[in-house]
């Protein structure tokens, strides 16, 4: 069990102290995440790693009765939670202008996107959560992968499945997402 897993187990029974040992050890992990992210986003953008890394921290940190499995489950919550936390930006922002100019969303092979202005995350995020009703595993798939910048390995580790199982669910997922995508323009 790592060190990690050990401070997850012991901040889920309370123990404060434990808490505040976890971002030190995973510190780096959450940058490489925001930054990952941030690559995705407008240029200029004013929420930067730093922001965007105690961010998410102080929102995890509020959240109870998680069941924290290990370092991977951590890192999985933290990606989907900097993914929240954009799309709360990207919402308040765009409720303060109106008009612009969509911007066409081409997923590449290996799921890498161009930067996205604030109505194309939306739509995505919107799409995504359909997807998620749909089939959990492939939009979290996606959510790891495109949004938090994971390897294919990593990603097949927080889903708990094999490299080939996560790349299946990585194509059917990108099809079906352009697919829903070219229909909502």
């Amino acid at each position: 069990m790592t060190d990690v897993t050990q401070l997850l187990r012991r901040w889920r029974e309370g123990d404060p102290e434990a808490m505040n040992r976890v971002l030190p050890v995973v510190y780096d992990e959450l940058r490489r995440l925001a930054q990952a992210r941030l690559r995705r986003e407008r240029p200029g953008h004013t929420l930067g790693t730093t922001g965007l890394v105690h961010e998410a921290y102080l929102r995890l940190v509020d959240v109870e009765r998680v069941e924290w499995q290990d370092r991977a489950h951590f890192l999985a919550m933290a990606s989907r939670t900097m993914r929240r936390v954009l799309i709360d930006y990207a919402n308040q922002r765009n409720a303060a202008k109106r008009g612009g100019v969509r911007q066409q969303l081409a997923l590449g092979d290996d799921l890498a996107a161009p930067e996205l202005d604030l109505d194309t995350a939306l739509e995505l995020d919107a799409v995504l959560s359909r997807l998620e009703a749909l089939n959990p595993r492939q939009a979290k798939a996606v959510e790891l992968r495109f949004f938090g910048g994971l390897t294919l390995e990593e990603t097949a580790e927080v889903l708990g499945t094999s490299a080939p199982t996560a790349m299946r669910d990585l194509r059917f997922a990108q099809a079906w997402l352009a697919r829903e995508l070219a229909g909502e323009r």
